[in-house]
């Protein structure tokens, strides 16, 4: 089956941008005095307009134009989310540098491949523990030419260790100021001369199949996205929209959403920089949207789930919410027996779940994992609609969304305006559209992600329903077979499992295997209130061993298993001593397993589950 979207998007009914690079005085000539940027110092919330943010990016962009960065040069970020990484991003892009992001939390050694690979000219550095890094490689980088960091080690370069110091790091209030000293019309030059053709950002994947590769995303690729996601996106420009932003703006999730918010003349919120912070600062922020990986929303309700005096009342509640909302999104009237269980749950816990986003949640999106359908319908019911998305960097972020008008729980949404999707004979997603990427930077022969007559190979299983929404159903990469010949979804059990407050990450193992089994990760923040609780030891080595725990992590997977036929369940697990890391390799940064990564470093543990 194939689907055509709506008409393609024309020109922004925001800023009308035509590139990315003239985005901002395009914002700040139309948005003026509104908040673009709200960010945290000393326990307060400052603001940044719109006329504000241009005179910031103009500052740095002019600043870097000083410091000898030419068009097309590459400009690394490694750095996390902050204004200041904002304002670097769009300083280098307004210039006609190509802006390369690199994790905060990678290792020297993964920041090694992505600057030289990039072959960048100049990065920016958040701090000493960044430019610490750099250091460790610098040798071996001879074309990396300029450093720059945002926080002054020891807040001032005498408080810098040799090596550091050795860098010769230009602060980035430095670079700003040396942009005052030079002309406007150079930056108005460099603007001018930006093409839609022409790379805007060098995105390098978070390797869940190997080494990163870094997607080239033109001007043209965003500026298209941009323009789609406005016109399904709830946020409005005169609304006092507010959007909170935690995920790091190395990911293309993230990234877009900054465009599309400036674009439209939104406040974007930075969260403090403590992931441990985020709920108490959703009620500081009071956001209008909230865009998130699932863990968020997994946590949150496993809590509620766990709390919940009976589990059957509990269903029954989200069942009545689930109904009153869609008829109240339908303009329907609610029936008399639905009010009243409704009006009881609202006060009883519904209310309570909205409180905990701040309030005032509109829409929330999760995205760049799967997450269960019974979340999704707990949220709705509770008047946080968590919509789910769909895209990949290879597309520009994104191809696909659900809205709270037109959604349906398990599934991806429909394609944005101007994309295509379509079910290969294998069962492989392929989309088409002005988002798609321009290829592997240095990669030619990569097959994986290929576009063939327009058509990108994403990698992942999919399917259409009548209506037009797009469903995935498994990764090819991640597709078991077992040795009788059987094909398994691993997503599907492991997002089950997850749904257990003791249970942090699942990952099934089976390939070529008589049946499968499971690796599984205690959450530390609930498991060691319930040793607590039970006079069992407190450190985690012991509590995987622990038979009591061992029993709840079991009557976890019963309850799972009870959804799938024998040939499918999990037979046998095993649980891990710690917990899943990007540290380690285990995990993207954005929290996705790496499936290889785990089968490799665990292979004895899957041995042992199969022995005798």
């Amino acid at each position: 089956m194939e689907v055509t979207a709506a008409p393609p998007a024309t020109a922004s009914p925001a800023t009308a941008a035509q590139t990315i690079a003239d985005l901002i005085p395009h914002a700040a000539e139309r948005y003026g005095d509104r908040a673009a940027v709200r960010y945290k110092r000393d326990g307060a919330w400052l603001d940044v307009t719109y006329a504000e943010l241009d005179e910031i990016v103009s500052e740095v962009a002019l600043g870097l134009i000083d410091l000898g960065i030419e068009p097309g040069e590459r400009v690394c970020i490694l750095a996390n989310t902050r204004p200041e990484w904002s304002y670097a991003d769009l300083g280098a892009t307004s210039a006609g540098a190509i802006v390369v992001p690199i994790y905060q939390t990678n290792s020297p050694e993964e920041c090694h491949w992505v600057i030289s690979d990039s072959d960048a000219c100049a990065i920016v550095c958040e701090d000493a523990s960044q430019l610490a890094k750099v250091a460790a490689i610098r040798d071996t980088l001879p074309h990396l030419r300029t450093i720059v960091v945002i926080d002054e080690p020891g807040g001032s370069p005498a408080g810098a260790t040799p090596e550091i110091a050795a860098l010769a790091a230009i602060p980035l209030d430095e670079v700003r100021a040396r942009g005052r000293t030079r002309s406007p019309e150079e930056l108005d030059a460099r603007r001018a001369g930006v093409r839609l053709k022409d790379t805007y950002t060098i995105i390098y994947t978070s390797g869940t199949t190997g080494p990163p590769k870094g997607c080239v995303l033109t001007h043209g690729n965003y500026r298209a996205i941009v323009d789609m996601v406005e016109q399904r996106a709830s946020l409005q420009s005169d609304a006092g929209d507010v959007v909170y932003l935690y995920l790091p703006l190395a990911h293309s999730f993230a990234l877009l959403l900054q465009l599309v918010v400036l674009d439209l003349g939104v406040t974007l919120a930075y969260f403090g920089g403590d992931t441990k912070q985020i709920v108490g600062e959703l009620a500081e922020v009071k956001p209008t949207y909230l865009p998130s990986v699932p863990r968020i929303f997994e946590k949150i309700y496993t809590l509620v789930c766990a709390n919940a005096p009976d589990p059957e009342e509990l269903a029954g509640a989200v069942r009545v919410g689930v109904r009153v909302r869609e008829l109240q999104q339908a303009g329907r009237p609610i029936p008399d027996e639905l009010q009243a269980p409704f009006e009881e749950a609202e006060e009883r816990l519904f209310k309570n779940v909205r409180a905990a986003f701040g309030g005032r949640v509109r829409e929330a999106i999760s995205g760049a994992a799967p997450i269960a359908k019974e979340i999704l319908e707990f949220f709705y019911a509770c008047g946080v609609p968590v919509m789910e998305g769909y895209g990949m960097t290879e597309t520009a972020t994104a191809a696909t969304a659900c809205s709270p008008e037109a959604h349906r729980f398990g599934s991806v949404g429909k394609p944005f305006p101007g994309v295509e999707v379509k079910i290969a004979d294998d069962g492989e997603l392929l989309i088409k559209g002005p988002n798609i990427f321009q290829g592997y930077h240095n990669r030619t022969e990569e097959s994986f992600g290929a576009v063939e007559d327009g058509w990108l190979h994403t990698g992942d299983l999919g399917r259409i329903d009548e209506d037009g929404f797009v469903y995935i159903v498994g990764r090819k990469k991640d597709i078991i077979i077992t040795a009788g010949g059987k094909n398994l979804t691993p997503a599907n059990i492991e997002n089950d499992l997850k749904q257990c407050r003791w249970i942090s990450h699942a990952v099934m193992h089976g390939d070529q295997r008589p049946y499968p089994v499971a690796l599984v990760t205690l959450d530390e923040e609930e498991i060691l209130p319930y040793a607590a609780e039970h006079g069992l030891p407190q450190d985690m080595a012991s509590l995987a061993r622990e038979p009591s725990v061992q029993a709840l992590v079991q009557e976890a997977l019963d309850r799972a298993n009870t959804k799938y036929a024998q040939v499918e369940q999990v037979k046998k697990f095993a649980i891990l001593d710690h917990d899943l890391s990007q540290e380690t390799g285990e995990l993207t940064p954005t929290l996705k397993v790496k499936r290889n990564v785990v089968n490799d470093m665990y292979a004895d543990v899957f041995d042992s589950l199969y022995a005798g």
